[in-house]
Order: C-alpha cells, then sequence, then structure tokens
C-alpha cells in the first residue's frame, strides 16, 4: 500500500477552503500524515527524516527534470511495499520556498503528473491550467499507483460537494491565472516567478 506524506506551509493552515484537512478525513488513519514548517526535517518531525531518506520515497514536484508518474510500475493487487509519496501543500512560492529551504527533498526521485484535466476546485484560483489541488493529486496518484479507480470517487466527493456549496450560495467559478491572461482578463500585474512559471507551462 502506499502513503502520502504532506508537508504543509504555516500559511496553508490557515486557508479556510484547503483540501488536505480533506483527504486525511476521507481515507484511513495513518495512509496520510501531514508535517507542518518552512524546512524539512526538523526535529519536531518525529521520523520524518527516516522517510525522507528511503529509496521507495517519491517527491511529487515538477522539476525540470522529473519523471512522468506513468513511468512507475503500479502494484499489481494494491498490496505489498508501496512508495511513500511527498506532496507539498502551499501556494506555489511557498512549495518553492520549502523545497529550496529542504535539502534532504533533493535527492528524492522526483515525479509530476501530465495526463490529467484541469483542477475541480473551481472556486479557488490555480496559478495554470493543468494544476491540481492537494486533495486532487492525491486521488491520482492513489488511483494509479494502487490500480484502484475508486479513489477517485471517495476522495473528490467532498471536494465536489464543497465546490457546489460555495456556487449555490453566491461563489463564482475561478478560471486559472494562466487561462485569463490568455483571454486577456487578469487584472493584475504577473509577478517575475508566475511569469517564469507560465513561460514553462507554455512552451
Amino acid at each position: 500500500m502506499c502513503k502520502i506524506i504532506i508537508l504543509q506551509h504555516p500559511a496553508e493552515e490557515k486557508r479556510c477552503l484547503r483540501t488536505a484537512h480533506m483527504l486525511t478525513k476521507s481515507i484511513v488513519p495513518d495512509k496520510c500524515v501531514i508535517y507542518k514548517g518552512k524546512k524539512f526535517p526538523q526535529t519536531k518531525h518525529g521520523d520524518l527524516a527516516s522517510i525522507l531518506s528511503s529509496s521507495n520515497t517519491l517527491l511529487l514536484y515538477p522539476t525540470s527534470n522529473a519523471d512522468d508518474m506513468s513511468e512507475l510500475q503500479p502494484l499489481s493487487d494494491g498490496n505489498g511495499d508501496g512508495y511513500t509519496i511527498i506532496l507539498i501543500d502551499g501556494t506555489w512560492p511557498q512549495a518553492k520556498t520549502i523545497y529550496n529551504n529542504s535539502p534532504m527533498l533533493h535527492n528524492l526521485r522526483r515525479i509530476k503528473l501530465t495526463q490529467y484535466k484541469g483542477s475541480e476546485y473551481v472556486v479557488r484560483t490555480q496559478p495554470t491550467e493543468g494544476c491540481l489541488s492537494t486533495l486532487e493529486t492525491a486521488a491520482h496518484v492513489l488511483s494509479y499507483l494502487e490500480n484502484n479507480s475508486s479513489y477517485h470517487e471517495i476522495l473528490l466527493k467532498p471536494l465536489t460537494a464543497l465546490c457546489t456549496f460555495q456556487l449555490e450560495h453566491g461563489a463564482v467559478t475561478h478560471q486559472s491565472k494562466e487561462f485569463r491572461l490568455k483571454n486577456k482578463t487578469y487584472p493584475k500585474l504577473v509577478g517575475r516567478r508566475l511569469h517564469k512559471l507560465l513561460n514553462n507551462t507554455i512552451m
């Protein structure tokens, strides 16, 4: 069985509409563990250092040399020794800060998702069309690696309910910043970090 480890930026915990908490409540205990901070591991993080030292631990982070998840071999029956997947929970700048401040993450094999449609988290603005929430990312990862498509329905059901409730009570559907920039409807100037991210995505 696979396990999800979430490295959560402290600012993400304060957001009203966050999905990591949904994930921990939607699957069996201990299958998903959240560590909080801006640098990992720290003494307070217990056995995280040993987890990050394992050859079976993977980091989902889209660097230029990251492997596509489809290159990994799924578990044949959903059992046995699975991967431990590290997810960074926060905005793109926050995720980059965590990655840069955590040298042990640089030693992990990095993977990325490239074969999935845009986010269903329609009440929150994503940087690019391909960005997913932490919950959606975990759903795709577990569905593929454990060869169990039921994760999609189980994990995304509360997210769909949240978005439906918000839209029924005045919220509006959010397009990604990439979409709005392409269609000249984004009202703000784009910072250097987002500009670089969008250029890399579009290219």
